[in-house]
């Protein structure tokens, strides 16, 4: 009887302290994090999957915005989080798989220092052209290359617009001259008004002025045709087989993350991704619903990495 009065004791001082068993993840506001400045398709993609996790887990998950260094601030402040599920990140192919490769040294690595949750969306890039421009599909482009070396011009609007572009150029074997821009604003100007003849941006980007007549599509950048643009053939099915190279965002949480609590951040963002809403509109914001497991974003993480290093090294393109 003594023994048992002594265990309610300790029990009862237990539980005053709040030390007998740990309260459910989350008991507390979670931190989102997105690299890149608010208004983004990284930023609105984030506060979508925030908001339906907020509803879903009964806390608030809060987007925080810390740009620069092209999104390495905010990927590093992750990295160096408390693994206990309560910092997480929204990263994208430019944090995980491409920095690597573009960045002489970086204070993270991308492969070991994050536990992957789940891919969230993939967002395809789009090769469009001038209205006026003579060819209209991938042979003509390469064939109007061949014969006119360093004659046409390609808008790249960002660091995966470059990507591609390496990409195109191996496997078509072109003499297409890219220009950098420091935007999507500035790039479509001078594709519409036909200072430059092609244009590599994202879907969303491009499909308003696709949509209006002003641009025209030669091809997708994903290795099938997207829901979002229906009607623009695949490189793969202009005569590229095997092309497939897309941005991305991904659910990232610090290494050491309880599997229990990365297991049920990938339950309820597959969950919200399946949503008829949430899916309408990330296919409005020109995304590729994601999913899967924690272990399949892990294995493509690291071959994306592999990779865009190789393309962006042989580009011999570097940070700016």
């Amino acid at each position: 009887m003594k023994l048992f009065r002594d265990w309610l004791l300790i029990a009862s001082g237990l539980l005053a302290s709040g030390w007998c068993w740990a309260q459910p993840y989350p008991n507390k506001p979670v931190r989102l994090v997105v690299p890149y400045p608010a208004g983004q398709g990284t930023d609105v993609l984030a506060r979508t999957i925030a908001e339906r996790l907020s509803a879903s887990l009964g806390q608030q998950f809060v987007v925080e915005n810390r740009a620069g260094a092209g999104a390495n601030i905010g990927t590093d402040y992750v990295a160096k989080a408390p693994a206990d599920g309560y910092t997480l990140l929204m990263g994208t192919n430019a944090t995980h798989a491409m920095n690597a490769a573009m960045y002489a040294t970086l204070p993270f690595d991308p492969v070991r220092d994050f536990a992957p949750v789940i891919l969230v969306g993939t967002l395809p890039m789009v090769l469009s052209a001038n209205s006026a421009f003579p060819a209209g599909s991938l042979q003509e482009i390469a064939a109007l290359a061949k014969a006119k070396p360093g004659s046409i011009n390609v808008a790249l609007p960002s660091s995966t617009a470059r990507v591609v572009l390496q990409l195109l150029r191996q496997s078509e074997g072109g003499d297409l001259f890219g220009i950098p821009y420091k935007g999507s604003g500035a790039a479509l100007t001078d594709l519409v008004g036909g200072q430059v003849q092609l244009m590599i941006d994202t879907v969303t980007a491009s499909m308003p002025q696709i949509s209006a007549g002003k641009i025209k599509a030669i091809a997708i950048s994903s290795g099938q045709r997207t829901e979002t643009a229906a009607n623009i053939p695949t490189f793969a099915e202009s005569g590229l087989p095997g092309f497939d190279l897309v941005a991305w965002n991904a659910l990232f949480a610090p290494r050491g993350t309880p599997p229990d609590i990365v297991n049920l951040l990938n339950a309820e963002v597959a969950k919200a991704l399946a949503q008829p809403d949430v899916r309408a509109r990330l296919l409005r914001m020109g995304f590729e619903p994601g999913g899967g497991s924690a272990d399949k974003l892990k294995g493509f993480v690291e071959n994306e990495s592999q990779r865009w290093g190789q393309l962006i090294r042989k580009a011999g393109i570097k940070a700016e």
